[in-house]
């Protein structure tokens, strides 16, 4: 049997960021955890946790095993709680999928790639640090720039608009299946089909 992936939704821990721009990795575990009617639990390594089966195998037998995890510690902190996670579960980095907010893609956009830099995100970089590796892979979900002269810190702290809430959770359901693709058919595969014209 193959090592389960560790999925990491990067944010804020506190009920008042939950809806923040900031938070959209988190949201999607939150979708994931549903999916599977699961529940997040606290876990020694200062994150919620969640040991799921993602999807359907050929033949409808429960998908492959996964931990959904979000790092209760505040974003800029993430990396000693995903590191312990990978020591607890004896993972590598291979077997790692950040999910995380990318000011650098226009909103609605999704990526899936291994590696890389961290581009000027925070939460990205403890990660990096922690785990002494940028070679793991990461869902970005793109949420633009601010517009104007507001502050990037403001702007990625702010909730979602209102006005376009219909099509984010559009988005975040892509994002939830784009994870679940990464479980059932690896990495490349997942690329392939999220990044198809």
């Amino acid at each position: 049997m193959s090592a389960p992936w560790l999925v990491v939704g990067l944010g804020n821990p506190e009920p008042r960021y939950a809806r923040n721009r900031h938070n959209i990795g988190r949201m999607v575990i939150d979708l994931l955890v549903g999916r599977t009617g699961a529940t997040l639990s606290r876990h020694r390594t200062r994150a919620r946790v969640a040991e799921v089966r993602l999807g359907l195998l050929p033949g409808g037998a429960p998908g492959p095993r996964a931990v959904l995890a979000e790092p209760t510690a505040f974003m800029n902190v993430s990396g000693g709680p995903v590191r312990a996670l990978t020591q607890f579960y004896g993972l590598g980095a291979e077997r790692l999928l950040v999910i995380h907010d990318d000011l650098d893609l226009p909103e609605h956009t999704l990526r899936l790639k291994r590696g890389g830099g961290e581009g000027g995100h925070n939460g990205l970089r403890s990660v990096s640090q922690a785990l002494g590796t940028r070679d793991y892979a990461r869902l970005r979900v793109g949420i633009g720039r601010p517009p104007g002269r507001q502050d990037v810190a403001d702007f990625v702290l702010t909730d979602l608009p209102p006005r376009s809430r219909a099509q984010w959770g559009v988005t975040l359901e892509q994002a939830a299946d784009a994870v679940q693709a990464v479980v059932l058919e690896g990495l490349e595969r997942a690329q392939a089909v999220l990044h198809a014209p």
